[in-house]
């Protein structure tokens, strides 16, 4: 008899517990809106530095327009990781991810309403930013190109596109050399792209980790990094490390939109929207700039002018088909990424 009560008294103890874990949620978010409003912004692996800083302007300026005081929390991770642990149940207003794929994921079970990405500006990106090359100082492989990454004994760092937007962006970007090197033999291209990933000695799982198997851990001759991150790395060890720009790298676009079905749910998507829209703003901007990352503002980004190369080539994710093409022929299971790597 016992055994057979076993089960169903099982559920009921998870139906209480749940029943009490959610009347504790809505009175800690009842408590929450007395005292002050509280946002949370799933972020990926190198916008910690760039909120931090931009999160402060955010609350100085919405108290002064509305009177209150405003909390933000951050979370940050790969990007492709960071959109599944929204789907799976993280208490995100905002998402301000690597790439519009990951964000896109969110629409596929209702969390955002369908125009999301027209929302705001540049396709609901307020930054871009591209692929470069971190290298030891003085360059001691004499890496200047992508072709430089398949020379034996080279030792490449970069994240693993399965969890990281970045990680997209680099394979992407190094499939862009290939075009341009190769025209439309793919067979030459996938052979070239594998020459690179034969050579990866880390595959971390985000592109902040990536740069701390590259700086901290000292392993590796060459870090695939997005230049804001390299461009901070280099700030904070100039006698260390520098840049290198290849002849051809993509046009990154993180793209940033309200949680739709949260934001609403929790009362604060005003907030929300206004905290998406403020980044478009003359101060933001400039700090998004002095970040390393390239202002979606035209004016701001000529001001910052020297500190990107404005002139090197780059494609777009629209020379791929769009994201959805672009994961169907690379970053899917058992796509082109998994058959050589």
């Amino acid at each position: 008899m016992l055994k057979k009560l076993k089960v169903p008294l099982i559920f009921v103890a998870i139906i209480i517990l749940l029943y009490f874990v959610g009347i504790m949620r809505q009175n800690s978010k009842i408590g929450k809106n007395k005292q002050k409003m509280e946002i949370v912004n799933v972020s990926y692996d190198p916008t910690r530095e760039l909120y931090e800083r931009y999160n402060g302007l955010f609350k100085a300026y919405y108290k002064e327009k509305y009177g209150k005081d405003v909390n933000i929390i951050q979370s940050h991770g790969g990007s492709g990781s960071q959109a599944r642990s929204v789907i799976e149940g993280l208490d995100a207003d905002v998402v301000t991810l690597a790439l519009e794929n990951d964000v896109a994921l969110l629409e596929k079970v209702d969390l955002l309403e369908k125009g999301w990405v027209d929302k705001f500006p540049g396709s609901s990106s307020p930054y871009t930013s591209t692929i470069v090359f971190l290298v030891r100082k003085e360059n001691p492989q004499n890496i200047k190109d992508w072709n430089d990454l398949v020379k034996k004994g080279v030792k490449v760092i970069t994240p693993d596109p399965k969890s990281s937007g970045g990680a997209c962006w680099n394979f992407l970007a190094a499939w862009s050399y290939g075009l341009e090197k190769y025209g439309k033999d793919e067979n030459k291209i996938k052979n070239f792209v594998k020459s690179i990933y034969d050579n990866v000695a880390v595959m971390d799982s985000g592109a902040r980790a990536a740069t701390t198997t590259f700086v901290e851990n000292n392993q590796g001759d060459v870090l695939i990094a997005w230049e804001n991150e390299a461009i901070a790395t280099v700030k904070e060890y100039p006698d260390k490390y520098q840049i290198v720009y290849p002849s051809v790298s993509i046009l990154a676009q993180p793209t940033v939109a309200v949680v739709d079905k949260i934001a609403k749910n929790d009362g604060t998507y005003q907030i929300s929207t206004e905290y998406l829209k403020y980044l478009y703003s003359e101060k933001a901007q400039e700090i998004i700039a002095e970040s390393g990352y390239r202002p979606y503002d035209q004016k701001v980004l000529k001001k910052y002018g020297n500190k990107f190369d404005l002139k090197m080539k780059l494609t777009k994710i629209d020379n791929f088909g769009g994201w959805k093409k672009a994961y169907e022929k690379f970053f899917n299971e058992g796509a082109l990424f998994d058959k050589i790597y």
